[in-house]
């Protein structure tokens, strides 16, 4: 994570937890919340990463903490002494950078601790601590970027042009100065930075309500089985063969989501308001105005978005026809969507999605197929479920001196397989960007982060469609892709147009009370899944899945998967073609991290997320799929 804006509205999003900027297909796609729900099989090895690499033991760990209490204590001291001369910004910017990188250090690994085993109480207080101390690190910081506006861009340039020392940090330093509207006084800078455990309050009360709280049924399915239905149980039910037991699973689901309506909307009212708060705190004229400034994004970007899956809705209207004639169903429901198309009896274990991966993704080069073998060879990952152990999947690459950590739960089957690879992505982008940049620009934005994972995805599916030895199989794979699609692009995009439609709301000054909210997010559902064209009929009960996402209290955060999808199959489209030049602009993006706005970054490699273009390469790719796929049945 590179020395970054530490205004309050950035702190907001880096308190909480730093691995969702990498969580995978199966925790953002068809997402859970995270709680420690994994069951271990009896005779699952532990296969666990090495966190003695970042601390010997946890003594160490807590004289780590101890000793960053006391440097940040220290930190208000510099105040003043940015525009004595260069060498002395210099001086300054270096020991902030230290700073930082060794509380990302005790960050990370209280973190990792906590998600190998999350039932541990000693743990649980590690990782508030290293949250109460990243807060305290944004609090006595609050005078850096105004002492830094201050200076003005005049000075700040001709600093930065005569001491090399102050290159890694240029782009912050400009960066900031670009933000000149938007940063408050020292005293108001202070005071948000205060307020932030009162405005990340809504996300904590949402996980302890959800994960906690919340009483769960069991439901006995047509064989006789008894499932929880919480939310592991039910992401399994839903997928069931047996229709009558997907509808009474999410009839049963969703109405314990009903029954907390009011307060789980009152919940979600109290994010949107802290959000409307503090864009006004900040003279932005929109929620969504600031968001996107925080990774400088053109609001092209994200209208653009909306307005072209909008566009392409009849592709995935097709999809659901699609998906009804193979399943042979004639009217289809919300619950018909996740079974598979057609079941696929084949396991693939750790070692085969290790040789897949590295397989699959030869057509990258030299420099990112080496980076590739080093990681998948050492013991960097946690890989099997394991009682209390975090659901889910990420990758944390924040530990620039020492390298990338992957969560797995892999359970030997083809979503195991995908995540694997999709994750993977993600630590060889760390790598590239840690190999070329210095740690204050190697932290690179969600925005070009997804891109690195599910363009692996994209390259798996064709390898393997490729490769199928029976029909049924070469369906199976397709079904997976066209379910990414799917869940990446239009669902991704419909949960961005709810986010951007309440926030919209908020700030027209109109209440928002559970029911306003299942009303207006029921009414994207139709549109999103044809209701109304008799595609596929949405019941009532259903219109409260808003209230089972936990993304929508990180803020503008789920667009970037969509656009990551539409980036990866713009880049996917032309790899697949054979075009050397096109890997090799999408390798320099990955290299550089964030040594540049990323939506520069993209456009440099001849991307730009603000025109239709990667979202119709997106729909094309779904239509190319349902094409295949007919011309087989």
């Amino acid at each position: 994570m590179a020395l970054a804006n530490l205004n309050s509205a950035t702190l907001k999003q880096r308190i909480l937890p730093l691995a969702m900027a990498a969580v995978t297909a199966v925790a953002t796609f068809a997402w859970q919340p995270t709680v420690a729900q994994a069951e271990a099989k009896p005779s699952t090895p532990v296969v666990a990463w090495d966190l003695t690499e970042i601390y010997p033991n946890l003594a160490a760990w807590h004289d780590a903490i101890a000793e960053l209490e006391k440097r940040i204590a220290g930190l208000p001291e510099l105040k003043g002494s940015l525009g004595k001369n260069a060498g002395t910004m210099a001086d300054t910017l270096e020991q902030i950078s230290g700073v930082q990188k060794e509380l990302l250090r005790a960050y990370v690994y209280a973190n990792l601790i906590m998600d190998a085993d999350q039932r541990v109480a000693e743990s649980q207080a590690m990782l508030a601590k290293a949250r109460s101390v990243y807060s305290s690190y944004g609090q006595a910081l609050a005078w850096l970027e105004p002492e830094i506006l201050s200076l003005g861009a005049k000075k700040v340039n001709k600093y930065i042009k005569r001491e090399e020392r102050l290159e890694p940090f240029d782009f912050y330093l400009l960066s900031t100065l670009e933000q000149a509207d938007h940063l408050l006084d020292e005293q108001g800078e202070q005071l948000l930075a205060s307020a932030m455990d009162v405005l990340t309050s809504p996300n904590q009360i949402y996980e302890l309500l959800a994960n906690a709280d919340m009483p769960w049924p069991d439901v006995m399915l047509s064989t006789g089985e008894t499932l929880l239905l919480n939310q592991a149980g039910y992401a399994r039910g839903r997928s069931t063969a047996n229709r009558e037991d997907r509808k009474l699973v999410f009839d049963t689901f969703w109405q314990v989501w009903d029954d907390y309506q009011d307060s789980l909307g009152q919940i979600l009212n109290t994010e949107v308001q802290a959000n409307v708060f503090l864009a006004k705190a900040r003279n932005y004229d929109s929620v969504l105005q600031q968001q996107l400034e925080e990774e400088h994004l053109p609001e092209d970007v994200y209208r653009t978005l909306v307005k072209e899956v909008n566009n392409s809705l009849p592709v995935l209207h097709r999809y659901f026809a699609l998906r009804g004639r193979i399943l042979g169903i004639d009217d289809m429901r919300y619950y018909d969507i996740y079974p598979s198309l057609v079941e696929l009896d084949k396991t693939f274990d750790l070692d085969t999605s290790k040789r897949m991966t590295l397989e699959v993704l030869k057509p990258l080069g030299d420099e990112y197929y080496s980076r590739l073998e080093t990681a998948l060879n050492a013991n960097w990952a946690h890989v099997y479920p394991q009682p209390g152990k975090r659901s889910g999947a990420y990758m944390n690459g924040s530990l620039y001196d020492v390298h990338p950590f992957v969560l797995l739960n892999h359970n030997d089957d083809y979503e195991s397989l995908s995540t694997y690879a999709h994750e993977w992505g993600h630590a060889v982008h760390s790598m590239l960007a840690n190999d070329n940049q210095p740690f204050e620009k190697a932290d690179y934005s969600t925005f070009t982060a997804e891109i690195a994972s599910i363009i692996n995805e994209i390259l798996l599916e064709e390898y393997l469609i490729e490769r199928a030895e029976t029909k049924e199989e070469k369906l199976f794979y397709l079904g997976q892709a066209l379910e990414s699609v799917r869940g990446t692009f239009y669902r991704q995009t419909m949960f961005a147009e709810f986010e951007l439609l309440i926030h919209e709301t908020a700030e027209a000054g109109e209440p928002l009370t559970g029911a306003k909210l299942s009303e207006l997010y029921g009414e994207l559902l139709k549109k999103y899944h044809g209701h109304d064209e008799g595609v596929l009929k949405i019941d009532d009960v259903y219109t409260n899945e808003w209230a089972y996402i936990p993304h929508f209290y990180y803020d503008f955060y789920v667009f970037q998967y969509a656009t990551s999808m539409a980036g990866a199959a713009w880049f996917a489209e032309q790899l697949l073609a054979g075009d050397t030049a096109v890997r090799d602009a999408f390798i320099d993006v990955l290299k550089a991290g964030g040594s540049d706005h990323p939506y520069n970054i993209l456009k440099q490699a001849g991307l730009d997320m603000a025109t239709p273009e990667p979202y119709q390469a997106t729909a094309r790719r779904m239509a190319d799929i349902m094409d295949r796929i007919e011309a087989l049945l």
